[in-house]
């Protein structure tokens, strides 16, 4: 019976991760086509100072898509481990990615095509290989779990370099290293998923009618959840601010997401009863994702499809088999004569110049 409850609770959490995700991509749309209808009606931007935007109903749409992910989110780590639901919000980057072309016509290069096929992909794997950590039902139990030496240890160290990086480092080298700012927020994180963690498992207690709010580990948890969200969304926001938005967000996800596997590890030894091919099933798809995420931000304003494909081919064989092809080429593709013509000039020059001939000159 408790295997039963215990997989009935895996594919809500799952469930409830997926629609979080959707929710989340689909809410960046419907804001962006709202303050895009705005900028078309004149009004001032939200970039400028504006506030027009809270007359509009999409983008309350969009406020409301993104609170109800937030809830989902929430409400899968009460569930599901958060070895599988942290990954898993990597999913909202391809949603958005997916509808931003659909609905706002940004063009999906093919860098990006394959960065969702891998995060689709990846996160299957990792689903499929998901880790099962210990059950706990009550806050006296996650009292104890808190209350491990592995934990404390730690989660010492964690308040210990985020202080460090805070006073000492941020000031010195948060304005030209990515990752100060980055690991601040991402390590700060683990920390605030086990305080949901904790949390959900209150609200689950509290609906069946205990006295959670009596309990001094519910306000804990809910002051540190406090310090902890505040505290990465005020430090993501300078990285964002200063630092070009395709580069903070996979370097974001990845250092997050490892933390966040690392202290679930160590707070419910979720790695414990896992077989070898399990782990190495997790360690894969959470590194497909990775690649995908990489993929799909890197290269999203490179211009590449499948119609270049062919071009850059051709170009790569002009290359590779020197000036002859290359004044073939040009009489055969009248579009780029000019360019081979250059190129076939320029190669001759180069070979009179490596033989030492004076016409090179």
């Amino acid at each position: 019976m408790s295997q039963t409850r215990g997989r009935y609770d895996f594919y809500i959490g799952l469930l409830l991760a997926m629609s979080s995700s959707i929710f989340i991509g689909g809410s960046f749309i419907l804001k962006k086509k709202g303050l895009l209808r705005l900028a078309r009606k004149g009004s001032m931007r939200a970039g400028q100072g504006g506030h027009a935007y809270l007359k509009e109903w999409l983008w309350w749409a969009g406020l409301l898509s993104m609170g109800a992910g937030e809830v989902a989110n929430f409400a899968a780590y009460a569930f599901a481990p958060a070895t599988l639901v942290t990954p898993l919000g990597a999913l909202s980057v391809l949603v958005s990615a997916i509808l931003s072309s659909f609905f706002l016509n940004e063009k999906l290069n093919l860098h990006g095509k394959i960065g969702c096929l891998l995060s689709i992909l990846g996160s299957t794997v990792m689903v499929i290989h998901a880790p099962q950590e210990e059950e706990v039902e009550t806050l006296n139990e996650m009292s104890h779990k808190l209350g491990d030496p592995g934990f404390v240890v730690f989660a010492t160290l964690i308040v210990i370099v985020s202080l460090i990086l805070i006073f000492v480092v941020g000031p010195r080298h948060g304005q030209t290293n990515i990752l100060v700012y980055i690991t601040i927020c991402s390590v700060i994180g683990a920390l605030s998923v086990s305080c949901v963690k904790g949390l959900g498992i209150a609200i689950k207690e509290l609906l069946a009618g205990k006295p959670v709010l009596k309990h001094p580990l519910f306000w804990i948890l809910l002051l540190s959840l406090i310090v902890c969200v505040s505290t990465q969304i005020n430090y993501l926001n300078r990285a964002l601010d200063i630092f070009n938005t395709s580069i903070v967000t996979p370097i974001y996800y990845v250092i997050f997401t490892t933390s966040v596997l690392t202290c679930s590890a160590i707070l419910f030894k979720e790695w414990q009863h896992m077989a070898a091919d399990d782990i190495i099933g997790t360690f894969s798809g959470f590194l497909t994702i990775i690649v995908g995420i990489f993929l799909l931000h890197a290269f999203k304003d490179v211009n590449f499809t499948l119609a270049n494909l062919p071009l850059s081919l051709r170009k790569d064989d002009r290359a590779a088999n020197g000036t002859l092809l290359s004044t073939y080429d040009c009489f055969n593709h009248d579009e780029e004569s000019s360019a081979c013509l250059g190129e076939t000039q320029s190669t001759e020059s180069l070979s009179a110049r490596r033989n030492g001939s004076l016409s090179a000159f």
